[in-house]
């Protein structure tokens, strides 16, 4: 088959929002029908979308169409369609109703024809309302009538799903545990261990270790990177990198290449320098991590006074002592060190030690004359 140009008549129902999710809108493997079937069409080659619907969800079904993709009104279809195809020379694709990019034979829901023929349809009949002449029908299509029959067919697309990664060379240790959102990239040699959830616009490298036990969303992974036991979310992770077990990523962070995000590691809206390491139980937040920077156990950036959020920066080789506290906004200087057990809250200039604790005085014979005093009681 070899379309540039699609047409897509939407079920009925696409109207029925108020009451009722429609069809069209709902998810197999965490991605919208109508998400799902438009990328399909678009690595197809087809480059001209005109989708047909209820013009009162025009705006409700935006955010889920390419950019270029044109929405005809249905109750005037005809006149805009004929207007669209005026100069249209080819073969025409046609859909009807809700319909996945899985399955053998379409049913005769999903057809091609030559743009004459669907241009004499439209002049005839005032509306898409018969077969175009010549017209032959396409199969690797399912359609689906209603939500059981949707339910039904989420096994054989789950299973498609993970025969395209194989195909590409990928390894997925235990098919059966293992769930992948179709708009998922993965790059050939990696492996997907069991309990893996990969969602959304999600890109992994190659030569990757996912999981177990890892849920991605919407996230770029480099190559030869590992990301184990953990959890990721609109999040850039760079090449030979190492995450987790039991790290966090929230939004808007990016994680370099050749860097350490250990157990109990959080962060959100930060950017981590090639060469960090954060081995464990620290929080980044709204940072700026330069490279070769030394995260301490516990340390932890407040970036939060209950009003507003604030911003730390630390330059590169920067050594960050245990139990460190950051209050935002601060900037370590690069080369600098922090003494374990710190507030800072002052800049601390390149190459400088930052110490802010109170100096320990021991109390001799402190512990034995309070054992005494409790003792008696």
């Amino acid at each position: 088959m070899d379309c540039k140009c699609a047409i897509w008549f939407l079920p009925d129902d696409i109207a029925l929002t108020k009451e009722k999710k429609p069809l069209m809108l709902q998810s197999v493997m965490f991605c919208p029908i109508l998400s799902w079937t438009c990328a399909e069409l678009q690595a197809m080659g087809v480059g001209r979308l005109f989708v047909v619907s209820d013009k009162s969800v025009h705006e409700l079904l935006r955010e889920y169409l390419p950019a270029e993709a044109v929405l005809v009104d249905g109750a005037h279809h005809a006149a805009q369609l004929l207007e669209l195809l005026s100069g249209e020379k080819g073969e025409v694709l046609v859909l009807n109703g809700a319909v996945l990019p899985v399955g053998v034979f379409s049913g005769g829901a999903v057809y091609t024809a030559r743009a004459g023929a669907v241009r004499a349809v439209l002049k005839e009949h005032g509306a898409f309302a018969a077969f175009p002449e010549g017209a032959e029908i396409q199969k690797g299509f399912l359609p689906v009538g209603d939500e059981e029959e949707l339910r039904a067919a989420v096994p054989m697309c789950r299973q498609k799903i993970l025969q395209k990664h194989l195909d590409a060379g990928v390894t997925i240790l235990d098919a059966n545990n293992c769930y992948l959102d179709p708009r998922v990239k993965i790059g050939a040699g990696t492996t997907i261990l069991p309990g893996t959830i990969l969602r959304g616009n999600t890109v992994i490298g190659e030569n990757c270790t996912i999981g177990p036990n890892t849920m991605l969303t919407d996230c770029t992974v480099g190559d030869e990177t590992e990301v184990n036991a953990s959890q990721g979310t609109d999040s850039r992770i760079g090449s030979h990198t190492n995450v987790g077990p039991f790290a966090y990523l929230r939004p808007n962070s990016t994680v370099g290449d050749h860097v350490k995000v250990g157990d109990f590691v959080e962060i959100k809206n930060s950017v981590i320098g090639n060469g960090t390491k954060i081995s464990h139980l620290t929080y980044v937040g709204d940072s700026d991590v330069g490279e070769r920077v030394n995260f301490g156990c516990g340390t932890v950036t407040t970036n939060y006074d209950g009003f507003k959020k604030y911003r730390c920066t630390i330059g590169d080789d920067v050594f960050i002592g245990c139990n460190t506290n950051l209050v935002a906004p601060v900037t370590l200087g690069s080369g600098s060190y922090t003494a374990a057990g710190s507030t800072i809250t002052r800049d601390v200039p390149a190459d400088a030690l930052g110490v802010a604790r109170a100096r320990q005085e021991n109390k001799d014979g402190w512990a034995a004359k309070n054992r005494a005093v409790k003792g008696k009681k």
